[in-house]
């Protein structure tokens, strides 16, 4: 095995939907770098599903050309719609037949994340002025 694989860190792929418009991404890259900066031992990825590239499909076979033999995928989806029902599920069985051996960890949407829920909810009750009581 090659010194240069990377298989000693875990590696993380945040995945969006992707848009359209490239400054859409911004927010994403912006978490991604966060992340990275705050987790050495992590290599991350940021992937979308449409649109935008790289694709989930392109993400993790870098990651597992680098030696990664365990991926987890952090989908940036507000809740368990159809992508996340239906495409994300066909599409992580696509990779795993691409990559025998590879485990993929599927956390849940940022949406169902009671802790990211509440942080949005805070935001919100601060940003909005009211009556004193």
């Amino acid at each position: 095995m090659s010194s240069s694989l990377i298989t000693h860190r875990s590696a993380l792929v945040l995945f969006a939907h992707g848009a359209r418009d490239p400054e859409w991404a911004g927010p994403f890259r912006a978490i991604a770098a966060r992340v990275a900066a705050d987790r050495s031992d992590l290599s991350v990825r940021l992937a979308f599903l449409e649109f935008q590239g790289p694709a989930l499909t392109e993400a993790i076979a870098e990651l597992v050309a680098a030696g990664h033999r365990s991926i987890h995928v952090a989908p940036l989806f507000m809740a368990q719609g159809g992508h996340l029902k239906n495409d994300v599920p066909k599409l992580l069985a696509e990779i795993r037949g691409r990559h025998p051996g590879l485990a993929i960890d599927l956390l849940p949407a940022i949406g169902d994340v009671p802790e990211l829920r509440e942080a949005i909810a805070g935001w919100l009750t601060g940003s909005v002025p009211g009556a004193q009581t």
